[in-house]
């Protein structure tokens, strides 16, 4: 059953507030953006955080409805058709999401782990839902999204048609406030094993990062099982394990997994037993740029996927001289011949920026590289079209000579 909540929306009482937009501003919004700026609004009505909202033109002609922000993006457009997010309204949205990702995965056999749904790339901003066997985990990126998440709850549950074990709503760091609580929207599930590409991995969204485990590097933790065979594999900032594991999978001969945190590599080293690929798997928590400084032996395949160094734009500058210094320490650690896999998940740091940075980084290493791959999010992370911004995560995978 899932757990009630004094604070569900009344939906019959739910009043729509109308937000009028500057002339010319309503052009992006035309063309597909789902984010209004607040320097876009000419005038509001009395707007708080998480109301539903009309957004209208100049002239009063109706746009977009969505829900109310607190910073810069003042609207996060959920419709082009005045309505308002009832029961049928979550539910035909989550719906349309389970019906793609039914169409990656087939019967979620082989891979049970996927995001379900992905904020503006699945037209649902600030809600992200990621899916582990039978246990959902909602996470709230706006006010809107986090006071309906027991009205979301439901409406997942009936997709499913009843066959999630547990709904967990993880949303206080997301939310950046500290009044916001994370909970068991149903059942009491925080840890479970699932599957992804047929390996095992043991995910717990109550005491880990995000949501558990990072979803979005799947296809890419499969490129790198593909070089791996008989090579010496150091995975850095490793969390959990992930490309370390589809690297002893696939016959590494040795693989060392790097995570500042002494918890995260401790749950690498469990993943790897519990996958039985342990035998050529050491750890190590140290922080990252110092233990590659201090590294004295040489990788066939090293993998740089660090947190965001740059959550904002002010942070940018800071951010590529952080991944500068990064990147030639890792490129000073391939063997000749050999591998980098390199990414960074900034939203603020295009492709281009990303791949200058690294180029740059190569020079101060002395070292010449050949681009094999250029990496990103997997297909269950889909981008909206007119929503650049949703391809946070770049990644390049060079050859070393």
């Amino acid at each position: 059953m899932l757990q009630s909540s004094v604070n569900s929306l009344n939906f019959a009482a739910l009043k729509t507030k109308k937000v009028i937009l500057k002339r010319g501003k309503e052009t992006s919004i035309l063309r597909g953006h789902p984010w209004i700026f607040s320097g876009a609004v000419q005038q509001a009505d009395d707007i708080k955080p998480g109301d539903w909202a009309e957004v209208l033109d100049f002239r009063g002609q109706y746009l977009a409805s969505g829900h109310v922000g607190n910073g810069s993006i003042i609207v996060r457009v959920l419709s082009q058709t005045q309505e308002t997010p009832n029961p049928g309204f979550w539910k035909n949205r989550l719906q349309s999401c389970f019906d793609l990702r039914k169409k990656l995965f087939g019967d979620f056999s082989k891979t049970n782990a996927y995001r379900l749904v992905h904020g503006e790339g699945d037209g649902l901003p600030g809600l992200i839902i990621d899916v582990y066997a039978d246990c959902a985990v909602i996470q709230s990126h706006s006010h809107g999204m986090y006071q309906a998440q027991h009205e979301i709850a439901e409406a997942l549950d009936e997709v499913y048609q009843g066959s999630l074990n547990t709904i967990f709503a993880k949303s206080r760091a997301s939310m950046h406030d500290p009044n916001a609580e994370d909970c068991f929207l149903k059942g009491e599930t925080p840890e479970i094993v699932a599957l992804e590409n047929g390996i095992a991995f043991k995910v717990n969204w109550v005491a880990g990062q995000k949501t558990g485990f990072f979803l979005d590097q799947r296809e890419n933790r499969h490129l790198l099982a593909q070089y791996s065979a008989g090579k010496t594999v150091l995975n850095t900032f490793c969390y959990t394990g992930g490309f370390s594991v589809y690297a002893l999978k696939a016959g590494a001969t040795k693989v060392c997994s790097v995570d500042i945190s002494e918890k995260a590599v401790q749950l690498a080293a469990e993943n790897a037993i519990l996958n039985g690929v342990d035998k050529n798997h050491t750890t190590a928590a140290a922080d990252v740029p110092q233990y590659l400084k201090d590294n004295k032996q040489a990788y066939d395949i090293v993998v740089l996927d660090p947190p965001a160094f740059a959550k904002n734009l002010s942070k940018k500058h800071q951010a590529v001289m952080g991944y500068k210094r990064l990147n030639q320490l890792g490129i000073q650690t391939v063997k000749p011949g050999g591998l980098l896999f390199t990414f960074s998940c900034s939203q603020v740091i295009d492709e281009t920026l990303f791949a200058n940075t690294v180029t740059a980084a190569g020079i101060e290493a002395g070292r010449n590289a050949r681009i094999l791959h250029r990496l990103g999010q997997g297909p269950d992370h889909p981008v909206n079209l007119f929503h650049p911004e949703g391809h946070y995560l770049k990644g390049l995978v060079l050859l070393i000579d």
